[in-house]
């Protein structure tokens, strides 16, 4: 598995409502992406830097996603290009369903 961690600093601060929404909206996007475990949405408390914290199943599978048009649409949508950190998952605890994931 692999982590990649979406970031991006805000134009301008935002309260946790008006993030909320813009979130929502894009939701929908990721729900079935093939290779896509995981996703969760974040900001942080000052409302200046959001993103997204995915678990996929495979790095080639995520760069499919994060292409030009993606990097495109997020800019659009947030005013800013994100920036992108992956990393090695080995190991997954998953509570929800109370299974461990993994080598």
């Amino acid at each position: 598995m692999i982590i990649a961690i979406v970031t991006f600093n805000l134009p301008k601060p935002v309260t946790l409502d008006e993030i909320t929404a813009a979130f929502r909206s894009t939701a929908p996007k990721y729900l079935n992406l093939p290779g896509l475990l995981r996703k969760n949405y974040f900001v942080s408390e000052d409302g200046t830097r959001a993103g997204g914290v995915y678990v996929w199943e495979s790095r080639s599978r995520a760069e499919q996603v994060y292409s030009g048009e993606w990097k495109a649409m997020v800019k659009e949508k947030y005013g800013t290009d994100p920036q992108i950190v992956y990393l090695d998952s080995p190991v997954m605890v998953d509570n929800a369903s109370g299974t461990i994931v993994g080598a």
